[in-house]
C-alpha cells in the first residue's frame, strides 16, 4: 500500500465526497488560499462533480433533455483550477489520530494512504433502501446519483411493460412518478402514510393526491410494502403489502435518504439523533479543530425550534461548502441553521413549506394556533388569477410565526420566501401584516396572500389570548 505524503511545506486539505458541499468547500478554499499555501485533494467515488441531484428527475423525466446539463462543473474543470480531484476512490477509512486517510481505487482495487492538515467531509447521504425479499432484483432503481439516473433510464428502455410503481410520497417519490408519467408509464404509488409529501399537514397533502390523482397516478395511502416479486426471469412482475399486490415492470425507490456517516462513525466522530454529524457554526465537527462537515451528512440547527434537525437539501450543501471552504482557507465564517424552507411541484400544482408542522410544534412543546385561508395569484379580476391555500402557524400568546405551508398554481411557491424571511428575522404575525410587499394586479391580489393568513392569525392569536 503507497502512502501519499510529501507536501513541500504546503498544507494540505483533503475532501471525500466530490458534489455540492465538498467541492464548493474545495473551490472556495481555493479562492482563500492559492495552491503555493494549499494543496487540495478530493476524491469522489463516482464518475461525477458538482452536479444538481435534485435535477435528477426532470431529466429521466425529459424536462432536461441532456444529463451533462445537471453537472455544474467537471472533474477536470476543477483540476484546471487548482484542486486534484480523484473520481473513481473511495475513502474507506479516517485515521484521525495519524491525520490521514486511506482510498481504494473503485476499478484496480488499489489502495494508498493520504496525509491532511485539514478534514472535509461531504459524504452526502444514502437512499433508504428497506430490508425485504426481492429488493435488490434487475428493475429496483434508487434515485441518487446522475449513474443511479442512468441506470433507471436504461431499465426504462428495457422494461418488458409499461407499468411502474414508486414506494414513498416525499419530495423524490412525487417528482419521480410525475416523471414516469411523462415516459408515458403507469404510475402507481405506495405511500405509507395518510397523504404524500409528509413534509405537509395531511391536509395540505390532501390536495397533492388530488393533483397526482388527476395526473393518472394511482395513489396507495395507508400502506406499506413487504416484498418484491419475480418472475422466473429474476426481474420484477410486482410489489406487495399486506393486502395486495401492484403489478411492476419497474420499481423506483422514493423512501427518502439517511446521512451516509458509516465512514465517520467508525472514525469514532460524533453523530446526532437522526444519524447526521455534529457541527458547531463554523461546520467544525464538534470536538475536532481540523475536520469540517457539510451537506447531507450532518445535522443543522433549526432557528424555529431551536432543536438538531435532518434537512437534506442542495441549498443548505452550497451554503455549507461556502462556510467550510472560508474557514480551511484562512477565513472566518457561520452557518447559524435554518428555518427548512422547500419547494416542489406536481405539473402544475406547486407545493411549498417552511418553519413547522403541526407535529413539529408540537414536539417542540410549543403551544400554537393555525388558519388556513383561500386566496389567488393575481388580482382575482386578472387574467390568469389562480386559487392558492396558505397554512400558516403562530405561537399562541407571543404570536411569533412558526410555520407556513402553500399549495397552489402559478405564482404560489416562492411566495414562501416572504414566509422564510419572517420566520428568520422571528416576527411576529402582526409584525407581517404590515410588510410593504409589492402589488399591481397581474402579480397579486391588493392583499398578498401571505398577508391575509398573517392578518387572520393575528386575529386569532388575539382571542386566544387571556
Amino acid at each position: 500500500m503507497s502512502v501519499d505524503g510529501g507536501r513541500d511545506g504546503r498544507r494540505r486539505l483533503v475532501v471525500i465526497g466530490g458534489d455540492a458541499a465538498g467541492m464548493s468547500a474545495a473551490s472556495q478554499a481555493r479562492r482563500m488560499s492559492g495552491p503555493e499555501e494549499l494543496e487540495i485533494v478530493a476524491f469522489e467515488r463516482g464518475r461525477f462533480t458538482s452536479y444538481s441531484a435534485c435535477g435528477i428527475p426532470y431529466w429521466v423525466g425529459g424536462d432536461v433533455p441532456e444529463r451533462d446539463q445537471l453537472v455544474a462543473r467537471t472533474p477536470a474543470e476543477h483540476r484546471a483550477r487548482g484542486i486534484d480531484v480523484r473520481t473513481r476512490t473511495e475513502v474507506v477509512e479516517i485515521d484521525v489520530a495519524g491525520q490521514r486517510v486511506r482510498a481504494r481505487d473503485v476499478d484496480s482495487g488499489a489502495e494508498s494512504w493520504t496525509s491532511y492538515d485539514g478534514l472535509v467531509i461531504g459524504t452526502g447521504a444514502r437512499p433508504v433502501r428497506p430490508d425485504m425479499p426481492g429488493v435488490d432484483a434487475p428493475g429496483v432503481h434508487g434515485v441518487q446519483t446522475l449513474d443511479d439516473g442512468e441506470a433507471l433510464l436504461d431499465s426504462l428502455e428495457r422494461a418488458p411493460g409499461r407499468r411502474a410503481v414508486v414506494v414513498g410520497a416525499g419530495y423524490i417519490g412525487v417528482e419521480m412518478a410525475e416523471a414516469l408519467i411523462n415516459r408515458g408509464f403507469e404510475v402507481t404509488v405506495v405511500n405509507r402514510g395518510r397523504e404524500p409529501m409528509s413534509t405537509l399537514d395531511p391536509d395540505m397533502g390532501r390536495m397533492v393526491h388530488g393533483a397526482m390523482e388527476g395526473l393518472g397516478i394511482t395513489m396507495v395511502n395507508d400502506a406499506e410494502v413487504t416484498r418484491v416479486l419475480t418472475g422466473e426471469d429474476g426481474r420484477i412482475r410486482a410489489v406487495a403489502t399486506e393486502g395486495a399486490e401492484y403489478p411492476a415492470d419497474v420499481v423506483v425507490l422514493g423512501i427518502g435518504v439517511r446521512p451516509e456517516t458509516s465512514l465517520a462513525r467508525a472514525a469514532g466522530l460524533p453523530v446526532g439523533a437522526h444519524g447526521g454529524l455534529l457541527t458547531d457554526l463554523a461546520m467544525r465537527v464538534r470536538g475536532h479543530g481540523n475536520i469540517w462537515a457539510g451537506g447531507d451528512c450532518v445535522e443543522v440547527l433549526n432557528l424555529v425550534s431551536g432543536q438538531e434537525q435532518y434537512v437534506p437539501l442542495g441549498t443548505h450543501a452550497n451554503k455549507h461548502g461556502q462556510v467550510i471552504g472560508t474557514n480551511a482557507g484562512g477565513g472566518y465564517a457561520t452557518f447559524p441553521g435554518v428555518v427548512g424552507t422547500a419547494v416542489s411541484k406536481v405539473c402544475d400544482l406547486e407545493i411549498a413549506r417552511t418553519g413547522l408542522r403541526e407535529k413539529d410544534a408540537h414536539r417542540a412543546g410549543l403551544r400554537f394556533e393555525t388558519v388556513t385561508i383561500e386566496s389567488t395569484s393575481r388580482a382575482g379580476y386578472y387574467p390568469g388569477a389562480s386559487p392558492m391555500t396558505v397554512k400558516m402557524l403562530a405561537e399562541r400568546g407571543t404570536g411569533r410565526l412558526l410555520g407556513v405551508q402553500i399549495v397552489g398554481r402559478e405564482g404560489a411557491a416562492k411566495r414562501v420566501d416572504v414566509a422564510a424571511v419572517a420566520l428568520t428575522a422571528r416576527m411576529t404575525v402582526q409584525q407581517m401584516t404590515s410588510l410593504d410587499l409589492g402589488y399591481a394586479p397581474p402579480f397579486s391580489p391588493v392583499w398578498d396572500p401571505v398577508l391575509v393568513a398573517a392578518r387572520k392569525a393575528t386575529a386569532k392569536v388575539r382571542a386566544g389570548r387571556p
